[in-house]
């Protein structure tokens, strides 16, 4: 099974540890996103994935895009440990808290977006954090909230690890990077800090990945 990665990608982030914490043996495959590289843009990754993004992931079934739907497929043919309830209720209350981050928060710190509004836009540096953590403080406020009543104080469902937390931990790692406030959300900080203690978590983090530039 090969994933096509960039070690700081959010999305692919999410993947790693949805493998990891699946216990299956997956092969890096480093895609360097930095602009004036853009390997994601070359004719051979397009011929792979048309959409030029990362995470891709590869295996005997074939090529799989978009990193929620590689998890939920890797849930379904790997289900234990399961990252999502066995409810419809629960299933559909981990998915939004999935969706919040991965629809409404993580596109808005797209490196991408982030190059039109610096390049494009000619917008300065201080002007595109606080268009960032304008946004990160919109999705965190709620989730904060929601997090009241679903969380054991480790986990933002329940007890167990599921799929809103293998989305929390890069994109609070994502608003660490660009320096936002992170103190008004200490529920979704005290989570981060119990799941990012897991070795499953630990090994994903973008400093342990083989495209990190060294220490």
């Amino acid at each position: 099974m090969k994933l096509y990665t960039y070690y700081r990608s959010s999305a692919s982030y999410r993947v790693r540890i949805a493998l990891n914490l699946k216990g299956l043996p997956w092969e890096a495959v480093p895609v360097d996103l930095r602009p004036g590289i853009e390997a994601q843009r070359s004719a051979g990754y397009l011929a792979l994935n048309p959409q030029g993004l990362v995470p891709l992931l590869v295996d005997e079934a074939g090529a799989f895009t978009q990193s929620l739907a590689i998890i939920e497929y890797l849930d379904e043919r790997h289900p234990d440990p399961p990252l999502l309830p066995r409810d419809a209720v629960g299933r559909a209350r981990v998915r939004a808290l999935a969706l919040v981050i991965a629809c409404e928060m993580a596109p808005l710190n797209n490196s991408g977006v982030l190059a039109y509004l610096k390049g494009t836009l000619a917008l300065g540096e201080a002007a595109v954090h606080a268009w960032y953590a304008r946004w990160i403080a919109r999705g965190f406020g709620a989730l904060e909230q929601e997090v009241q009543d679903t969380s054991d104080g480790r986990h933002m469902f329940a007890g167990t690890v599921t799929l809103a937390d293998v989305c929390l931990v890069p994109q609070m790692y994502n608003a660490r990077r660009y320096g936002c406030d992170l103190t008004p959300y200490p529920k979704l900080r005290s989570i981060c800090d119990h799941l990012g203690a897991l070795p499953q978590f630990a090994r994903a983090a973008p400093q342990m990945q083989p495209d990190a530039p060294p220490a």
